[in-house]
């Protein structure tokens, strides 16, 4: 009458069952999970590193918005190559083969002598003498634009000349090749807005983070000093402050920089007003654990999300403020490439179109790439939104 199995086939049977209940998704057995977690299946990864659904699904997010992820894509090719602009515009030759040796002078500098001459200065490679030189007992490689920023092309004036077949884009004011200064225009606009986006993001993140945590009485002096810090004004400032030392490019960082950290400070501060309440910050705090430790390691990575998704906005307005500020003649040194210099040339000279209509066009396009990556990254980040 009794129809159950021998104790020993039920033991047998559970031990087999809990292994491989164990038994993880790479095949390895670990401890028991957790009723009810949920693991990345295996071969889960981004870029070498396993990741969660959560995860996943923002980056599914992301994908989904073809725009956005299609921009990314287009902006980091143009900015990695503007990385190598030495290797593209550069008066330079990329190689040189004379007399069956090898010279790199993109790399290193070589005297005339090197190459048959009589003068122990550095080789100037666009005279017609040291060209003929090398040209008999060797050749020479030259980069796509074979003119630097600072090179004042053999365009005819009056200056700024028209596109031609050697200079694409025309010259400038000063007969400098204008597509080389905006391959270098284009990389110190990125690097100055990447740096001070950095930079502005971990002060401010830090400031909103102690705001929001303590509260009371330090969140309401921190208030009204941002208060009056936003009121000062940054353009007399800068005017103030470029007759009294030269501006460059660090300089400007530091200055910009004191300004710009308070664009993160109400974001971070309303994610720890919210955060602080939750119950494992109260267990957190029962359990002796530091302020330091909490804020950090538990609060914080729950607020880096609505952090991000405002990183490439202000990223758009750190290029945007260079360009303003070479525009008006307060940015970059004289002489320096600059899409707001460019910008300036164009208003002053309305006879040559190039000038303008093309520092324009070219920062239009990075400008519009960055709010379509922004708008990319902020749809991955809303719980809302689901693929299907």
């Amino acid at each position: 009458m009794n129809d159950l199995p021998p104790a020993d086939e039920v033991k047998a049977e559970a031990k087999a069952t809990t292994a491989l209940e164990r038994k993880d998704a790479v095949g390895l057995v670990t401890p028991a999970r957790i009723p009810g977690q949920v693991l990345p299946p295996a071969g889960d990864t981004f870029l070498g590193r396993r990741i969660t659904p959560l995860t996943r699904r923002r980056l599914d997010n992301f994908r989904t918005n073809r725009r956005g992820f299609w921009s990314l894509w287009i902006f980091l090719v143009l900015f990695v190559a503007s990385l190598f602009a030495e290797f593209i515009a550069n008066d330079r030759p990329l190689l040189i083969q004379y007399d069956g040796a090898f010279y790199f002078p993109v790399f290193r500098n070589y005297p005339e002598t090197a190459f048959g001459g009589f003068l122990p200065s550095e080789a100037d490679y666009r005279d017609p003498a040291v060209k003929q030189m090398i040209d008999e007992k060797g050749w020479i490689v030259w980069p796509v634009i074979p003119f630097g920023y600072r090179t004042i092309t053999d365009a005819p004036g009056p200056y700024p000349a028209a596109p031609s077949r050697t200079d694409w884009l025309g010259t400038d004011d000063q007969g400098r090749d204008v597509l080389a200064r905006l391959i270098y225009g284009f990389r110190i606009s990125v690097l100055f807005g990447l740096a001070l986006t950095f930079f502005s993001s971990i002060v401010g993140v830090a400031a909103g983070a102690v705001q929001g945590y303590f509260g009371g009485l330090v969140d309401l002096g921190f208030q009204r000093f941002i208060e009056i810090w936003e009121g000062l004004p940054v353009l007399y400032l800068l005017i103030i402050l470029a007759t009294i030392v030269e501006p460059n490019f660090w300089w400007l960082l530091g200055l910009m920089l004191l300004f710009s950290w308070t664009s993160l400070v109400g974001v971070v501060r309303a994610e720890f007003l919210r955060g602080r309440n939750f119950d494992y910050v109260r267990a957190a705090r029962a359990l002796g654990v530091s302020d330091p430790v909490i804020i950090f390691r538990h609060v914080l990575p729950n607020a880096t999300v609505a952090t991000l998704t405002f990183l490439p906005f202000i990223l758009n307005g750190s290029i945007t403020t260079l360009t303003s500020l070479d525009f008006l003649g307060f940015g970059l040194p004289p002489g320096s490439p600059s899409l707001g210099e460019l910008l300036a040339q164009g208003k002053a000279n309305l006879q040559a179109p190039w000038l303008g209509i093309t520092a324009f066009v070219v920062l239009a396009i990075m400008l519009s790439l960055l709010i379509f990556v922004g708008e990319a990254v902020r749809d991955a980040f809303d719980p809302r939104k689901v693929v299907r």
